[in-house]
């Protein structure tokens, strides 16, 4: 279900898709709010308790959003922030940044373009988690010098999908 709200901090409407697992089921629950102060729209795809579950499914479900254009952003939650982020990106089109201060969450947005933050709720302060968020929500993709990388990384990942189509056309 989305949640609709009229503008975010920079003052245009952002859709984003947002979900952890078990271990980061509280603090995406607490990081809720934050999204609707800052008036982004968000679809919360799990999961809905902190009963074990495995997170590739969740990140796989933020990443495939955020993939097809139907979310600007995804937003990620588990213990580390570390395999969230992994199987994220698995997707094609997705740069998934683990963070754990505001100056890594804005560096991630401005130098590579990344479109997935990966938190982790066992290791980041719970004073520290929407500092990190409104922090990666204000910072926009600065290109110029870093565009140039950002494309070489678009690069590797549509030499590695035509490698892999081609080995599979060949079986």
């Amino acid at each position: 279900m989305y949640h609709q709200y009229k503008f975010n901090i920079l003052g245009k409407q952002m859709k984003i898709a947002i979900a952890s697992d078990h271990a980061g089921f509280q603090e995406k629950e607490q990081l809720k709010p934050l999204l609707t102060e800052l008036g982004i729209e968000f679809e919360d795809l799990g999961t809905v308790s902190p009963e074990s579950v495995d997170y590739p499914d969740y990140a796989r479900k933020v990443a495939e959003k955020v993939a097809r254009g139907e979310a600007e952003q995804g937003l990620l939650v588990c213990g580390s922030g570390t395999g969230m982020a992994i199987a994220a990106n698995k997707v094609p089109g997705v740069r998934a940044a683990v963070a754990w201060t505001e100056e890594i969450a804005r560096l991630a947005r401005e130098h590579n373009d990344a479109n997935v933050l990966s938190l982790g709720a066992r290791v980041t302060s719970p004073e520290d988690l929407p500092k990190i968020v409104r922090a990666w929500f204000a910072a926009k993709f600065d290109g110029g010098r870093h565009a140039h990388r950002v494309d070489k990384i678009r690069q590797i990942e549509n030499e590695e999908l035509e490698h892999h189509a081609a080995e599979h056309r060949s079986c």
